[in-house]
């Protein structure tokens, strides 16, 4: 009887096949024909492939599905069920034990609030995917070539609800080691073992050279098998032909340290061919394998980064939480969204690591509340968030659309609520926070809150939540009512610690009825840290408890030669000197980096700036609308928006924000760039600056384009999007017939390439003053030399610098 693929790959390394596309260009695919087709036009050639791969000695071959789904086929599903059993019956002829890869692919769509896709959308897009395949013959689930995290998640939870088989996720890391909108192998690693993959690793985009480098990255981090299936390196154009730079005996010697470094699953991805993988397998089978170990991390994640929580003593910004904030009560009945960011942008820039985002209040719908609010915060932030609430519907909600591994706070030694928690951590992931609060209540003493934490541990062990996954509060009850509080939980700390327990606590509810608050919270705080601390939900408006914790840190050896403590005293010191420290009505001081502050406020000029570089595109268009009524028009887009859009995009090119950011930021100049619009002359507002954007025929993702089109019309552009699959003669005839000098470009596939060569041809025999810029990840400076293009741009800022420069030359008359 055939072994499960997860067995299999737990006892020896494992083999994918190597690319389909470029396979299937090298058999005779014209140029804008869609490779997908074959599984119905060419099923013999199809075959043909599979079984090249398998006779190569491929353990798994993927079918010829990366680029179906139902918004790009009508007929899907019979493509699917074609390919998929088309390659079962190839692997069938073989006497050893071969199997099948359902091959998942993206979208070419960015999801909400980048994009216009919801992500519920996007998951039953990719369940109808899977779907289609049940009963055709596949062995396990490849999501693979993703390049945004929460569409890897969209993908996966699809797979879960709709299917049974093992789920393999493999992801696209450029050369700086992140994903197109930012991610790292520390964050996917931590949202992927959470949601309960089978292998995780990383395809397409890079060379074997470069991925050596991420394998050691990703094997710190993951406890899961490893997949490395990297490109031949990058293409180029050799006599009208499509080449890449390694071939089997370069690539298959890369291949080798990639094993030796923890490759558990091996494979390639574009330009790679049976030969490749023959080598690789004769040259790695008999090398030393191992899985990668279990690593006893406690991990929370954002979209971009994972954050550890050990020894460092990790802030949660306590302030979205209405209990004694007549301020937030007030916008959470409203619904006032940027009141919400605010706070969470405040408590960001003072120094907070994680947000604890509780919308709790009896008269509001706190599942819609908070599943908004989940939603608004991570599209500003990438801090990680803590879910906090007691609805179990909410937390689902909450949890669902969250883009990374979350905390969850929380969950108790009360049967009925550790009932409804831990199967949604089971599913989703998470770090849950675990209240010593048992049938009976809280314990007074010391040994009943340990026991109760221990209960809670070996009850989420059935739901095979590991005890790193538990970060347990010993609950701070306040000494004015009971003064013995403080020493029990320091107690209950050093034991958990003892244990190699992690906990949390809300430090400030020691102090509740007395004054100066601050005093105590401060020395609690460090009593605490000293105990073993893991986490403290805290005020970061607190300059007491600030200054605590960046002492604590550099006299525990947290702080490498104190140049964290160093920078905040720095920073205490300037703002000293320019204001006296302000203290608010309960009495605690302000963060000296500005967080009592509201980090967009209304009387200052520099408002609708920071409103677009945060990306807060309602508050952007408001404020726009406010400075019409003083200022001029042009005035409002040269010396506010204009400002912002440069500042955020150096902040891009220099690698200090990410995608999701920009694009985020994009959004808010276009609104208030949509206001001043309403004020100026037709002829001032699109200011004839034309751009013309298309992605090739054949080819139909539309990510890149549509990345490039947000940030164009940002700048105050004027984009004329031709969509995706658009003709060569449509292209060159619409920029005729417009007048429009500046064309943009893209393709994902190398079997589209050739469509954006005839192109450019096409446009420079008809008028060689049209300038043509092209993208995509298929592309590479020296390829777009050699098709023709006057630009390549690897980001969407680079297109849009171009075209400011073009435009400049253009209306210079040079």
């Amino acid at each position: 009887m055939k072994k499960k693929i997860t067995e299999l790959i737990r006892e020896r390394r494992v083999y994918f096949d190597g690319g389909t596309g470029s396979m299937i260009q090298s058999m005779g695919l014209e140029p804008g024909e869609e490779p997908a087709l074959w599984n119905r036009t060419h099923p013999d050639r199809i075959a043909s492939i599979y079984r090249q791969y398998y006779e190569a000695g491929c353990d798994v071959v993927s079918t010829n599905t990366f680029g179906i789904n139902r918004t790009k086929f009508e007929d899907y599903d019979e493509l699917i069920q074609d390919a998929v059993r088309i390659c079962r019956e190839e692997a069938d002829k073989f006497e050893e034990d071969k199997y099948v890869a359902l091959d998942v692919g993206p979208l070419g769509q960015l999801l909400e609030p980048l994009g216009k896709l919801p992500f519920e959308e996007a998951v039953e897009i990719y369940a109808d995917t899977i779907r289609a395949a049940k009963g055709a013959g596949a062995d396990v689930i490849i999501i693979e070539t993703m390049n945004d995290a929460h569409e890897t998640k969209a993908a996966v939870l699809a797979a879960k609800e709709n299917s049974d088989l093992p789920i393999i996720v493999s992801n696209v890391f450029d050369s700086t080691g992140r994903m197109m909108t930012g991610g790292t192998p520390g964050a996917m690693a931590a949202l992927l073992e959470g949601i309960r993959v089978d292998a995780v690793g990383m395809n397409c985009s890079l060379g074997p050279d470069h991925m050596v480098k991420m394998v050691e990255e990703y094997v710190n981090y993951t406890s899961l098998p490893l997949i490395v299936m990297p490109n031949a390196g990058l293409p180029k154009v050799v006599d009208g032909e499509t080449v890449y730079s390694f071939g089997p005996e370069i690539f298959s010697d890369y291949m080798v340290e990639i094993a030796r470094k923890g490759g558990c699953i091996l494979g390639g991805c574009c330009g790679t061919t049976p030969e490749h993988i023959r080598q690789t397998i004769e040259k790695t089978k008999d090398l030393p394998y191992r899985l990668p170990e279990k690593k006893d991390l406690t991990v929370v994640s954002s979209y971009t980064h994972h954050l550890e929580i050990g020894e460092d003593p990790v802030l949660i910004g306590e302030r979205i939480n209405p209990t004694g904030k007549k301020k937030l009560k007030e916008a959470l009945r409203s619904g006032d969204m940027d009141y919400i960011l605010n706070e969470g942008l405040k408590q960001e820039e003072t120094g907070a690591q994680a947000l604890d985002v509780n919308v709790g209040l009896p008269e509001i719908d706190e599942p819609a509340m908070i599943y908004e609010a989940v939603k608004a915060l991570q599209a500003v932030t990438d801090l990680p968030l803590q879910i906090d609430t007691s609805d179990p519907v909410a937390l689902e909600k909450a949890m669902r659309i969250y883009n990374g591994k979350p905390m969850v706070n929380s969950v108790n030694g009360k049967q009925a609520v550790m009932d409804q928690v831990f199967p949604l951590v089971k599913k989703y992931g998470g770090a849950v926070v675990a209240l010593t609060i048992g049938e009976e209540g809280i314990p007074e003493d010391a040994a009943g809150r340990l026991q109760i934490a221990l209960h809670i541990i070996e009850e989420a062990k059935k739901y095979g939540i590991d005890q790193k996954d538990i970060i347990v509060d010993p609950l701070a009850m306040a000494i004015s009512s009971a003064q013995d509080s403080a020493r029990v939980a320091l107690e209950v700390i050093r034991e958990l610690k003892k244990r190699g327990i992690r906990t949390i606590m809300g430090v400030s509810n020691i102090s509740f009825g007395l004054p100066k608050r601050d005093l105590i919270n401060s020395a609690f705080f460090v009593g605490a840290m000293s105990a073993g601390l893991s986490c403290a939900i805290m005020n970061p408006f607190s300059v007491p408890m600030m200054d605590a914790w960046h002492a604590f840190r550099a006299l525990n050896c947290n702080d490498a030669n104190c140049l964290d403590y160093i920078k905040y005293t720095e920073e205490r010191v300037e703002t000293a000197a320019s204001a006296s420290l302000s203290v608010s009505s309960s009495g605690t001081a302000t963060s000296p980096r500005g967080g009592g502050k509201d980090v967009f406020p209304t009387g200052e000029t520099s408002a609708l700036k920071q409103a677009i570089v945060s990306g807060m595109t309602d508050r952007a268009a408001r404020l726009t609308k406010e400075l019409l009524q003083t200022e001029e028009p042009l005035n409002i887009i040269n010396g506010h928006i204009v400002p912002a859009l440069d500042e955020i995009g150096k902040a891009f090119e220099s690698g200090k924000v990410y995608l999701p950011q920009l694009l985020m930021s994009a959004d808010a100049a276009s609104g208030a760039f949509e206001k001043v619009k309403e004020k100026l002359p037709a002829s001032d507002s699109d200011r004839g600056r034309m751009v013309i954007l298309a992605t090739v025929r054949g080819d139909v993702h539309d990510i890149g384009k549509n990345i490039v089109k947000v940030l164009l019309q940002s700048y105050g552009f004027y984009v004329l999007d031709l969509g995706k699959d658009v003709a060569p003669e449509v292209i060159r005839d619409t920029a005729l017939e417009t007048g429009c000098k500046l064309v943009g470009l893209s393709a994902l596939m190398t079997t589209t390439v050739p469509a954006m060569e005839e192109t450019i041809r096409l446009i420079r025999e008809t008028d060689p003053s049209i300038k043509v810029m092209v993208g995509g990840a298929v592309l590479t400076q020296e390829y777009a030399d050699k098709i023709g293009a006057d630009r390549y741009s690897p980001d969407a800022m680079d297109a849009v610098r171009y075209a400011e420069e073009f435009y400049k030359k253009l209306e210079a008359g040079s």
